[in-house]
């Protein structure tokens, strides 16, 4: 944890407005972020936070400024651009006298030296995003996960590759056998200078290994040949950065960049919208046409990507389209006894085939939920000291089994579905319309789509034509409020939901 100044006094009682302000104590400031970060996980979910926050730092909270950093530049903008405000609101439920979050560029391990800036009473609400990043940060551009160009200041950046993600930490089965061959041969063919299937898209529902298998492509060519240009984005990073590149008139550069890429891996795809779109039907069609190998990863089939034109539609239509089903009994029990087998590795406890074999027949969402189900009986049995037993597990699982009892219900099937029965196009809830007959339809699949999916308030909004979180929540207790005052509409999205889970 970096420095706390030994000078500064602690002002953590609400009501204070110090000069300056900090934890009291290393352990102090550990205690207070360990607060915010549990705050921000249950507020965005376990998804979102691991993307933007889980390597974020807090540095200090000096007068009225909390100072956090970050391992990459991209992550300083993009949280200082998106969640200044959420972070903000969170350090203020501890320290209300907190103006302003900042968040600087950590370079091996350190937080960079920040300039002198002068006293401002402007809060990280009302400051416009491009004002609000550290003044030592470079403009943010994208770096490629391997490139030659990779040590010079202004390279490239993709979204992060996780390294534990490889071949070899993959568990196959019958459900994901076909995805992971196809994996293998890509990453061969692309190490090789070949191409086999051309465009590759990988899909299925959440937590079923389409990110693990596009971050084990990127490391087996990585690893084969150093001087490739290996491209890993997600659909949200892809957009941020085009927005980015129009917005400082760099745009003929960013689309060169992607386009002189040997591997360019595209993951969620379900999220790309508007204009980033457009330009990336322009970007794989010119790969496509330079023989350069694409792999796209989404949560359905092409044809039900309608964010997307019939023209790029069909591209990936035309490639090689792999599912992946939900998993078998064999293939969780795999899974599970992978990841025992770690944790027994790791902490010397004993995981009994009982106990794996009730998980796997109990826990029948996804993998992620799986690695979730062994974490949390790793915690019970490191915070109690009760060795891991199925009663342990039926007490400690509960939650995580009765969540995933009903039909797991999509976005795209709650906008069908309210589209239909109030007979609004479905291009129009995602739109910027606010006339009533829109409005409202769009205010009930905003609170469905809370209601009976995973999906975070920010997730939700993107999934909604871009719209802030806020805007989510707003329509969420709209609907809530609705329901209470009008009897027929609580019955009417009663129906709704039942039309959903059928």
């Amino acid at each position: 944890m970096a420095r706390t100044p030994a000078s500064s006094p602690s002002t953590t009682s609400k009501g204070d407005n110090p000069v300056m302000s900090t934890t009291d104590s290393t352990e102090g400031q550990r205690e207070l972020w360990n607060r915010i970060r549990a705050r921000i996980k249950a507020s965005v979910g376990a998804d979102v936070f691991t993307s933007w926050f889980a390597a974020l730092e807090l540095e200090e909270v000096l007068d009225d400024v909390a100072h956090l950093s970050a391992p990459t530049r991209f992550l300083c903008s993009w949280v200082q651009s998106n969640y200044a405000d959420l972070l903000l609101e969170t350090f203020r439920q501890d320290l209300d006298h907190i103006a302003r979050v900042q968040v600087t560029l950590r370079v091996n391990g350190q937080a960079r030296p920040r300039l002198a800036q002068p006293a401002t009473e402007a809060t990280a609400a009302s400051a416009p995003a491009t004002a609000s990043a550290s003044p030592t940060q470079a403009p943010v551009t994208p770096r490629l996960v391997r490139d030659n160009t990779a040590t010079k200041g202004d390279a490239l950046s993709g979204s992060a590759i996780d390294p534990r993600m490889t071949f070899d930490s993959f568990v196959a089965g019958e459900a994901n056998e076909m995805a992971l061959g196809v994996a293998r041969q890509i990453a061969n063919a692309a190490a090789n200078n070949t191409v086999t299937f051309n465009p590759v898209y990988i899909h299925s529902t959440v937590g079923l290994g389409k990110s693990h298998l596009l971050n084990a492509i990127a490391h087996a060519v990585q690893s084969a040949d150093a001087s490739k240009n290996i491209v890993y984005l997600t659909a949200d990073h892809f957009m941020y950065h085009f927005i980015t590149a129009v917005q400082r008139q760099s745009a003929l550069g960013f689309k060169e960049w992607l386009r002189r890429v040997d591997l360019l891996l595209i993951d969620d795809m379900q999220f790309l919208q508007g204009k980033s779109a457009t330009e990336f039907g322009h970007t794989l069609g010119t790969l496509l046409t330079g023989a350069k190998q694409v792999v796209v990863a989404g949560d359905a089939p092409p044809r039900d990507l309608e964010m997307l034109d019939d023209r790029v539609r069909s591209r990936l239509s035309g490639g090689l389209v792999i599912p992946i089903s939900g998993f078998d009994l064999d293939l969780r029990r795999a899974i599970v006894q992978r990841r025992a087998d770690q944790s027994s590795a790791r902490f010397g406890m004993h995981f009994p085939a009982p106990v794996i074999d009730y998980i796997a027949r109990a826990v029948i969402s996804h993998g992620r939920d799986l690695d979730g189900a062994v974490n949390r009986l790793v915690a019970a049995n490191q915070l109690t000291g009760e060795l891991i037993t199925v009663p342990l597990a039926e007490k400690t699982l509960g939650d995580l089994i009765r969540s995933h009892e009903a039909r797991r219900v999509r976005i795209e099937d709650i906008l069908k579905i309210v589209s239909r029965h109030y007979k609004v196009p479905r291009n129009e809830l995602l739109s910027a319309r606010r006339s009533r007959d829109v409005v409202r339809p769009r205010q009930i699949a905003m609170f469905l789509a809370k209601a009976l999916t995973s999906r975070s308030l920010p997730e939700i909004g993107r999934r909604f034509g871009g719209r802030d979180h806020t805007t989510v929540l707003h329509s969420v207790r709209k609907v809530e409020q609705m329901i209470k005052d009008d009897v027929e509409l609580a019955q009417e999205i009663e129906l709704l939901k039942r039309m959903l889970e059928e």
